[in-house]
């Protein structure tokens, strides 16, 4: 019986088997359009979402290497919430190149001055670093008001703030 384990092993752990993952290619990718509305929605929630879908781990066919994920359109930039105190003293700095070039800016003074700097600075920080985190946010569509001129590509709604109690601010 010894000897009958050993074949069986030997069978199923055989090099020309057929048991392997497929994973995706550039040929058979398909990518949605996705519209979010930021009224009053909890900004460090909906970035977390947002980077999920640039990624595109919320498919069962997800590729590490493959950037799979969808067109993300962003609404109403300029009304989306932070928790907390952090209107004033979340602090964004950037350094200039220059010895003591180091400039800091507010997140009050960030929305009057671009709004859509808030929201891509969190998705951008929620991602990786490389070549291919930068082709997945070049699909990240930021805009102040309620319209957009991406209604040829159909893109589906989404409504954020109903998934959970906890992400309006209400």
């Amino acid at each position: 019986m010894a000897e009958m384990q050993t074949t069986d092993i030997i069978k199923s752990n055989h090099p020309k088997t057929k048991n392997f993952t497929k994973s995706l290619n550039h040929v058979n990718l398909q990518k949605n359009w996705i519209v979010i509305d930021l009224k009053d929605v909890i900004l460090g929630r909906v970035a977390s979402f947002i980077a999920h879908r640039l990624i595109g781990k919320h498919r069962p066919d997800y590729t590490a290497h493959i950037d799979c994920g969808d067109h993300v359109i962003v609404l109403n930039a300029d009304k989306v919430f932070l928790t907390g105190n952090k209107e004033n003293d979340k602090i964004y700095h950037h350094h200039t190149g220059f010895v003591g070039g180091i400039k800091s800016i507010t997140v009050k003074m960030l929305r009057q001055k671009n709004s859509h700097e808030i929201i891509k600075k969190a998705v951008t920080r929620m991602l990786g670093r490389g070549p291919l985190a930068y082709k997945q946010l070049k699909k990240l569509y930021i805009y102040s008001g309620s319209d957009h001129s991406h209604s040829a590509q159909k893109p589906i709604s989404i409504n954020f703030s109903e998934f959970n109690k906890k992400n309006n601010k209400h």
